[in-house]
């Protein structure tokens, strides 16, 4: 394991710190297999008694909303729209039609466009949750509930350990919801928590190796000119916000789409300098996961016959992904909806790497800054 001294960037150090920080976060809310009681009783004034969601945020903490959506629909039944915060906060009307509550996601706290979308909700009378990186930032202090992260300083302005606490959050705030609607019984909560606690050592077992692999990738895939990342499902919100660490790092130019939406148009782009990163994991456990998977196996043929070049995300030992890959990328098993904890540590190494295969100061890309960075 990678010690502090030999971090040459803190994009580097804080890949390298999520372990930590995620079980930070977890033990904010979480009591041994329980959650916390102040915990519950905050949340309880915040959720809508008909049901609906709207999850309002920007850049990688919109691919956090994208996660939540997934997870919310599936374990909770509830219905939940993500919103660009910048086009929300400018949409108009009166939304009287609608009484969603509203979750404004953000690292800072202090993201322009949330804010604005957090006034708008406010405006309209919903209730407010903010899941933010900042106990004392402005979202926190006027939302109707704060759920803040544990994550610690963040100064890379690419966010790695924020964005995984954004998850394991939104994780426990759908065991929250499910257990009171009913949808989660007390065995499955005590399942789904030991699962959440078990993750920041899975993913610590596997960050050196995950390093090595990906240097070694970026080095064979310098030349690229555009890569295409691909996800259904819950990793789509993966893939996305792997295309974005790739273009904010490393400034090559990458885009997230559905696996299933590659053949509508994307796969025109397919080429040499073109090639794809796809998420290949599964949850045997989970039919709709295992349904997922046969279809994403299918588009990895039908890839290898059109001479694709494929960076795949596949479960450790799974030969039919390798053999239908480029390269593969090892994730160990998990359950569908912690997976993406951790696919998304290999694609963060692989855009730093990339990075300094091309020259850029991954720390500070140019033009762009965090809302807040703390001296």
């Amino acid at each position: 394991m990678a010690t502090t001294a030999q971090f040459e960037h803190e994009m580097l150090r804080e890949i390298y710190e999520q372990p930590e920080a995620l079980r930070r976060t977890i033990e904010l809310y979480l009591a041994a297999d329980r959650l916390k009681p102040d915990f519950a009783a905050r949340l309880a004034a915040w959720s809508s008694p008909e049901g609906e969601i709207l999850i309002a945020a920007s850049g990688s903490s919109r691919h956090s909303g994208l996660y939540a959506e997934i997870l919310l629909e599936d374990l909770c039944g509830l219905a939940v729209d993500v919103e660009y915060a910048s086009e929300y906060s400018c949409r108009g009307g009166s939304g009287d039609q609608r009484h969603p509550s509203v979750l404004v996601l953000s690292q800072s706290g202090e993201t322009s466009d949330t804010l604005a979308s957090l006034e708008e909700a406010r405006r309209r009378g919903q209730k407010t949750l903010a899941i933010t990186n900042a106990v004392a930032s402005t979202m926190a202090h006027e939302a109707d509930v704060s759920m803040p992260l544990a994550a610690g300083v963040e100064r890379a302005v690419p966010a790695t350990k924020s964005f995984t606490c954004q998850l394991a959050a939104l994780y426990l705030l759908a065991l929250y919801e499910g257990a009171q609607l009913g949808r989660i019984e007390v065995a499955e909560l005590a399942a789904h928590v030991a699962r959440l606690h078990a993750i920041a050592a899975a993913l610590e077992a596997q960050l050196d190796g995950w390093h090595e692999q990906t240097a070694r990738l970026a080095q064979n895939y310098r030349d690229a000119a555009t890569f295409l990342y691909l996800g259904r499902g819950i990793h789509y919100a993966i893939a996305r916000e792997g295309a974005l660490k790739l273009k904010e790092a490393s400034y090559v130019h990458a885009e997230g789409y559905p696996s299933g939406e590659l053949k509508h148009g994307p796969n025109a782009l397919v080429s040499e300098r073109v090639p794809l990163v796809v998420l290949a994991t599964v949850d045997h456990a989970l039919d709709a996961s295992v349904m997922r998977y046969e279809k994403t196996l299918q588009l990895l043929r039908d890839l290898k016959a059109q001479g694709a070049r494929v960076i795949a995300l596949a479960n450790s030992g799974d030969a039919e992904v390798g053999a239908l890959s480029s390269d593969c990328i090892r994730v160990e098993a998990a359950s569908e909806y912690l997976l993406p904890l951790l696919e998304v540590v290999p694609l963060q190494l692989f855009a730093y790497f990339m990075a300094l295969r091309h020259g850029v100061d991954v720390d500070r890309p140019r033009n762009l800054s965090k809302a807040v960075v703390e001296k």
